[in-house]
Order: structure tokens, then C-alpha cells, then sequence
């Protein structure tokens, strides 16, 4: 198990070897960054789209929370930080495609499904039930054709997952406009940690084919 210790002897290698043979790049980034994809994914420990997708710094802007979900466009009081990413994303950075990433054994889909923490107090499981009400309507979905417990069920949830969250992007104008005028393309994708492969949505048949 990594501990923080450890972690300070990975940060000695990184910086007597990555850091000296990428040491251009790295003067660059210290210019700025002009990533072109935007990730969205779960803030699960087995699941680093830098390394499922093999980038080095600068490539991709990634932001992660539970079950890689995306709220809908709302002006309530409050923070809104994955809001306040997409909006840097697209209107600052100005990335041209925007990825949804799921994953298998996700513990969000599964609490989601199940309703586990439903009635919780905050800082007891409570935040985590009021976050994962946002996919509430896929649940009852899901349930209704798998149930509540199994894989099928909890493989079908974080599908759903994924869609619930490419359409909460939609709710955003400053998305729907980019989207229209093709400045900016949404995809959505789950990675299998049982087997390596990722799953990549195709919204017309509403399906996930290997890649």
C-alpha cells in the first residue's frame, strides 16, 4: 500500500528522470496549457485517464468526483465545482472534444443503484446520497429491467451514468452552442477494469462497443 512516504520517494524518481528528460515540455506547460480534450471521470483510485490513455502532461484537462458525474446548468447558491471546470474547459481553454468516462465496479453506480445511503446524515454517507441523486431517474430505470443487485444491474448503471451525464452537459448553453456550431464534439466511454477494454458510446443506438 502507497503511503504518503512513498509517495515522496515516487516524486524523487519523477524528478531525476521524467522531469530531466522532459524538461522542454515541461518549460512549456510552465507557459501555460492548451489541452484539446476535456475528461470527465470518477475519482476511483484503479481508474487515471492519464494512464488508461497513455498522456503526458498538458494533453488532457481532467477533472474527477464521484461516478464521473456531471450536475445539470443550474444558478442555485452553492459551488459548483465541476460547473466552474466545464466552464474554464470550454470557454477558457476552448477544448474541442469532451469526454464522459465510466468505469466497471464503480462504487457511486452501485451505491446509486442500491439506494445504500439513502437517509444518511452528512459527513456519514449523506453528501455522498445527495450527489448520487442525480441519477435517481436512471436508477428507477435500470431497476425496473435488471434490478438492483447483480452485474447486468450494476453494468447497465454505469451506462446510464455516462448518458445522464452527457445529457446534463447539454443543459449548459455555452455546450449546446459550441456542440451546434461544431466547435465542440461530446463523448462518453466506460473502461471494463475487469478486462482492459474500454466501451465507447455510440448515442444513435444508445450502445457501448469495444474499441
Amino acid at each position: 500500500m502507497t503511503h504518503f512516504s512513498d509517495m515522496l520517494e515516487g516524486y524523487a524518481r519523477f524528478r531525476s528522470s521524467e522531469w530531466v528528460s522532459e524538461r522542454e515540455q515541461w518549460e512549456k506547460l510552465g507557459e501555460g496549457q492548451s489541452p484539446k480534450v476535456m475528461v470527465i471521470a470518477c475519482s476511483d483510485s484503479r481508474v487515471d485517464p492519464t494512464q488508461i490513455f497513455d498522456t503526458r502532461p498538458g494533453e488532457i484537462f481532467v477533472v474527477r468526483n464521484v461516478a464521473a458525474l456531471v450536475p445539470p446548468f443550474e444558478t442555485t447558491p452553492g459551488r459548483h465545482g465541476v460547473s466552474a471546470a466545464l466552464e474554464f474547459a470550454v470557454q477558457f481553454l476552448k477544448v474541442e472534444e469532451i469526454l464522459v468516462m465510466g468505469h466497471g465496479y464503480c462504487g457511486g453506480c452501485q451505491a446509486a443503484l442500491s439506494r445504500a445511503m439513502d437517509g444518511m446524515e452528512p459527513g456519514e454517507g449523506g453528501f455522498i446520497a445527495n450527489w448520487i441523486s442525480l441519477l435517481d431517474e436512471a436508477q428507477a430505470k435500470v431497476a425496473h429491467s435488471h434490478g438492483t443487485h447483480g452485474d447486468a444491474a450494476e453494468r447497465a448503471m454505469e451506462m446510464e451514468a455516462v448518458k445522464v451525464s452527457l445529457a446534463n452537459l447539454r443543459t449548459f448553453p455555452c455546450v449546446r452552442q459550441k456542440e451546434k456550431s461544431g466547435e465542440l464534439t461530446l463523448h462518453g466511454a466506460v473502461f471494463a477494469i475487469s478486462d482492459g477494454l474500454l466501451r465507447v458510446l455510440d448515442e444513435t443506438s444508445g450502445d457501448f462497443s469495444a474499441v
